[in-house]
């Protein structure tokens, strides 16, 4: 990672190591005005203050230009230096951050730990919260005169967010295609041994009818627990394969609010059985959707399935809100359970990822899948011991695009 961070600024590092010269003639400059100060004829002093009022604005224009932040530090971590690209990264100004250590100006770095090793380079991976979640690679470099002099340090920092955000996405990508080969043979090697137990199971049981009262019923119940094993492991099965399977929504003009009604009244035996409140705050117009009705439903029931298996009862409660925006409709399913551990929330679309005893780790899995196939997002907020909000984000546009018939090539 590092590696390819140090190359990715090769580019960069020309005009900073331009500015290193700079920096070292101006020094030479100030030294020899310095040394012949009272020797210096007055058009000679008026030529050479010319000449560093020239080399510090060609410095400065130099590094404002630069897209990658541009930080020049004392040897005490003190910022003497920070160019706009810097300022947009950390959420700060130049009179803000002159003069400050960079230690206030980027919460959470130790400049004791960055030099622990005075003439060592250091890359690193940063996360910043403010003004905008952003991944940052910042590249520290010491900076010295020719007698080994320290001058102080640059830092070199650079957005990764996007390139950050395509690496999760390709390895995301890599996950599913292994997992689909994984579907198609899991289909194969464990679908038919399952249809054969089945009918064995059948024919078990038409046996057992036939045997006296006394020996039907011990041999009935473990007929039982096999067939509701075999009917375990099809579903998880079935699960799996729908979660790997790529998709297309039949999509037709739906009522959110109608499918989530449905949803409900699916549920509603074991709501009230575990006595589960669910207080509905719905927006009072909701625009018609394209959606796949089959999908979102089974999503919705995914999630509030979730929802209350989370609940200890007694005071267990259910809260789906609905919005709409210009651009979205957002859906939201909160509840007040155990919710979910850091740990969890970092594995929680990783298949077989489940706190659930009997959990398969498919269901968020399945949700994220249909939601995006249908343009949209899913988001996840939790705390433990206090609860856990889904939000659902339905784009009130379609998000596909559509080729145009070919015209006549325009003459220039």
């Amino acid at each position: 990672m590092f590696t390819q961070a140090t190359s990715c600024f090769s580019s960069a590092c020309v005009p900073i190591c331009r500015a290193k010269s700079h920096i070292a003639l101006k020094s030479a400059v100030l030294d020899k005005l310095l040394d012949r100060l009272d020797q210096i004829e007055p058009g000679e002093l008026q030529g050479l203050l010319s000449k560093l009022v020239r080399e510090k604005g060609l410095l400065q224009k130099v590094f404002e230009a630069l897209r990658e932040g541009v930080l020049l530090l004392d040897s005490e971590g003190q910022i003497n230096f920070i160019n706009a690209a810097g300022c947009r990264f950390f959420g700060t100004t130049p009179d803000q951050a002159q003069g400050e250590s960079i230690e206030q100006t980027i919460r959470g770095l130790e400049w004791s730990q960055l030099v622990s090793s005075p003439r060592s380079t250091v890359s690193r991976d940063l996360e910043v919260f403010y003004p905008e979640n952003r991944y940052l690679n910042f590249y520290l470099s010491p900076v010295a005169e020719e007698d080994d002099a320290d001058l102080g340090y640059v830092m070199l920092v650079r957005d990764v967010t996007r390139s950050k955000a395509k690496a999760e996405e390709e390895l995301e990508s890599e996950k599913i295609n292994a997992l689909t080969l994984l579907a198609a043979g899991v289909a194969h090697e464990i679908g038919n041994p399952l249809n054969s137990l089945s009918l064995h199971l059948q024919l078990l049981e038409r046996r057992v009818r036939d045997l006296p009262e006394g020996d039907q019923q011990s041999l009935s119940d473990h007929l039982g627990t096999a067939r509701n094993e075999i009917e375990r492991l099809d579903t998880i099965l079935k699960q799996f394969l729908q979660a790997m399977r790529p998709t297309t929504p039949v999509r037709e003009a739906a009522d959110l609010h109608e499918l989530l009604e449905k949803t409900l009244l699916t549920l509603k035996p074991e709501l009230e059985t575990r006595e589960i409140a669910v207080q509905l705050n719905l927006a009072d117009e909701l625009p018609s959707l394209s959606l796949d009705a089959a999908q979102i439903q089974q999503a919705l029931y995914n999630l509030i399935r979730n929802a209350y298996q989370a609940i200890s009862p007694p005071n267990g409660e259910i809260v789906i809100q609905s919005v709409v925006t210009e651009y979205e409709v957002t859906l939201s399913i909160s509840d007040n359970g155990s919710g979910i551990s850091p740990e969890m929330m970092g594995a929680m679309f990783e298949p077989f990822q489940t706190t659930k005893n009997s959990g398969t780790g498919l269901g968020m899995l399945i949700v994220r899948r249909i939601l995006r196939e249908h343009g949209g997002e899913l988001e996840v907020e939790s705390e433990e011991n206090v609860g856990t909000k889904v939000s659902l984000f339905f784009p009130r546009t379609d998000k596909r695009v559509r080729l145009l018939s070919n015209q006549a090539p325009i003459e220039v």
